[in-house]
């Protein structure tokens, strides 16, 4: 019996005869046994490699097979865009066996809601923010909404190990268990990532079912085509893209929303056919844009991440990249956009604008080719998390025994590695603190907890990160998007002019109250939208390989002639790099020490620094800037003063204005936030192993060089 043969015959007839689906892929036919025998399970494969189907193909034939009642799968996406793009197949899929799918996410309505409580669907489309308004509102039945479930599919589960809404999706998991009184299956659905193993353990944690990785083919990276070309301006980015491959179908990603705006535009007055996707725009505004790529063939959509996961946006021609992604893991989601048709090959032009992003570029490249892909890491220490789900527990139990939260998340992996002291210094400070109030063994909120979590009935406590401070931009009735509020601050001589949705607007009103600014569309004139964006660490083997890119490894991709020049003269400047060693550039009483070792590692390396006496100033990616009469002093001194520092004292400081970074922070006493941030912002590791290599000092003033 093959393994298509175990699926329902119900299921097996319309695969092949209503979907005319001749073969299964690999993937979906590996799929098959484990998830019929109930297996937890993590599924790999490239961007359209057919993991949908290959997760829940099985889990409708269990439905069948077992006569599963009610709603019994929830289909959990990051993103509520993905979710509304894939409940078309769902609904399809499950329509040919006569069950039903059904769709819940903030922009749903609340009539909509109401008729899913009211007619429960077999399959629940959900965010986890989404999950956890069902769990702590009175006005849904939580019994009749998760009692059933039998299974969850977490698609892109990549988008949520790595920071902490993966801890709140585990989180929730556990409180659906216990409300469904089984354990449920858990089932991963992820691009390539570097650590699945890892992912997968992580996903199933505090299950005890077998559980089973499932990995398929990938596409060799051989046939991928990447291109490298220095524009150097966001002008000539505008005019390359407008002048290749006319006729196609274009996804240009760029850094950043504001990036995304000025891009478009420009793009538009040089005639190209344009739309925009990016997070503050409203979800009519990408829709329309999502829906007119999907259907022309000549045309551009300039994008921020957004566009990242899978989204269906058709069959595209080109992925071009304006700057660089900050992982190999999102270039990796960028290039499988394409390659779909048969007869095509995966490709990405690069248009670098910077010396920063060009170097990002090179770094990919030639990370792509030798096969690297980044391991996905959860943050350490979610003390914050824990606060919050309290408190939502609290909610969702109109009060809470306090020890009787291990029985909802108790086993969640996050909260299990945390030390016991550190929970009750937590629950002390929220008490003392007044968020909780204690009664009668009972937690619940307390006066400061209802100032400062209780507006909109909660509505703080149902996200676990922070929200920008945005301002909507409305035209009349319409919802345009959103801008921060900084936008408004570009100048008070004239009359205020916002970039959005790649279109000018003057603004005619700014209502402070309510964050709404009123606009009205303008001809030529560029306006300019602001939004809050940073660069990000890169890691220490992100940032090793730009080192041998420098020091004259290939990139392994096709370089323009003005790429090759940028390369050629970033390697003349940079012609004293080794591999072999860390240099610093020493000039009287400053230095630059060139570690090539991350973000995370360089801030570690620079608190090390200030706390034997140095004054180290900024750290970036590749390098820490040191400013300090001290600097005349033996460098063997302080190298060994750094080395003889204990593994246990490796920390990178943190102060108060990281600790507003972390939403619950106000929950967690000082030293508690102070250790969660250290725990995450150290890179001990990458520390470790830069500060044992040798580290050649130059000179500037005589070109003398020393190596300690």
């Amino acid at each position: 019996m093959s393994a298509f043969d175990r699926l329902h015959p119900a299921l097996q007839h319309h695969i092949v005869n209503s979907l005319g689906w001749k073969a299964l892929r690999q993937l979906q036919e590996e799929a098959i046994a484990p998830l019929l025998d109930g297996h937890h399970a993590l599924l790999i494969a490239p961007t359209a490699g057919g993991k949908t189907e290959a997760a829940f193909f099985p889990i409708l034939s269990r439905m069948l097979t077992e006569e599963w009642r009610g709603t019994s799968v929830l289909y959990i996406c990051p993103l509520r865009a993905l979710l509304n793009n894939l409940e078309v197949r769902l609904r399809e899929y499950c329509a040919l066996v006569g069950r039903t799918v059904a769709l819940w996410h903030g922009d749903i309505s609340d009539s909509a809601r109401q008729r899913i409580m009211a007619e429960p669907p077999d399959c629940l489309m959900i965010t986890p923010e989404s999950i956890e308004v069902i769990l702590v509102s009175r006005r849904w039945d939580k019994n009749r909404a998760f009692g059933g479930i039998r299974a969850a599919i977490v698609d892109e589960i990549h988008a949520f190990a790595g920071d902490d809404r993966g801890w709140h999706l585990l989180a929730v998991l556990e409180r659906v268990t216990k409300f469904a009184n089984r354990e449920i299956q858990r089932i991963g659905l992820s691009a390539t990532v570097g650590n699945p193993p890892e992912l997968l353990n992580w996903l199933t944690g505090s299950c005890e079912g077998p559980r089973t990785l499932i990995a398929g083919n990938a596409v060799p990276a051989s046939r991928a085509h990447i291109t490298l070309d220095d524009v150097g301006s966001l002008d000539n980015a505008a005019t390359v893209i407008a002048r290749l491959h006319r006729g196609e179908k274009r996804l240009v990603f760029c850094d950043s929303r504001a990036e995304v705006e000025s891009l478009a535009r420009r793009l538009r007055t040089l005639e190209v056919d344009t739309y925009l996707s990016h997070s503050s725009l409203s979800r009519e505004e990408r829709v329309r844009a999502e829906t007119a790529f999907a259907q022309n063939s000549n045309c551009v959509i300039v994008s921020t991440s957004t566009l990242e996961l899978g989204i269906d946006v058709g069959d595209l021609d080109r992925v071009i990249q304006v700057g660089s992604p900050w992982t190999v893991s999102s270039f990796l989601q960028r290039l499988g956009r394409t390659g779909r048709r048969p007869g095509t090959e995966r490709n990405c032009l690069f248009l670098t604008t910077s010396r920063d992003a060009f170097l990002r570029a090179a770094g990919i490249a030639r990370l792509h080719a030798q096969g690297f892909v980044d391991p996905i890491e959860p943050p350490p220490l979610p003390l914050h998390i824990f606060a919050q789900q309290l408190m939502a527990l609290a909610l969702q139990q109109g009060g809470i025994g306090i020890s009787s939260w291990q029985d909802w998340i108790g086993r969640m992996p996050g909260f299990t590695a945390l030390d016991e002291a550190d929970i009750k210094a937590l629950l002390k400070h929220m008490l003392s603190s007044d968020i909780l109030s204690l009664n009668d063994g009972i937690l619940w909120f307390g006066e400061s907890g209802e100032r400062k979590f209780g507006r909109r009935n909660f509505m703080e406590l149902l996200s676990s990160f922070t929200s920008e401070p945005l301002f909507a931009v409305r035209y009349g009735r319409q919802h345009l998007g959103s801008v921060d509020s900084t936008s408004f601050m570009l100048g008070h001589d004239k009359p205020q002019v916002l970039l959005l949705g790649g279109r000018s607007w003057m603004v005619n009103q700014i209502d402070w109250d309510n964050r709404t600014a009123f606009v009205e569309p303008i001809g030529a004139e560029e306006g300019k939208s602001r939004w809050r964006g940073s660069g990000q660490p890169l890691s220490f083997e992100f940032c090793q390989a730009i080192k041998t890119v420098l020091e004259g490894a290939p990139t392994e991709c096709e370089m323009s002639k003005r790429a090759t020049a940028t390369l050629d003269s970033l390697r003349q400047e940079f012609s004293w790099s080794s591999t072999e060693w860390s240099t610093v550039l020493l000039s009287a009483d400053r230095a630059r020490w060139w570690t090539f070792a991350g973000l995370l590692a360089n801030a570690t390396i620079a608190a090390l620094l200030r706390s034997i006496g140095l004054t180290a100033g900024k750290a970036d990616n590749f390098s820490i800037h040191i400013d300090d009469p001290n600097l005349s002093q033996d460098w063997d001194s302080i190298v060994g003063k750094l080395r003889s520092i204990p593994n246990a004292h490796v920390a990178t400081a943190v102060d108060d204005k990281m600790l507003e970074r972390l939403k619950f922070s106000s929950c967690l006493p000082p030293d508690l936030g102070t250790k969660e941030l250290q725990a995450r912002l150290t890179d001990a590791h990458s520390y470790a192993r830069l500060i044992h290599q040798p580290i050649r000092i130059i000179r500037e003033a005589n070109s003398e060089t020393q190596t300690t």
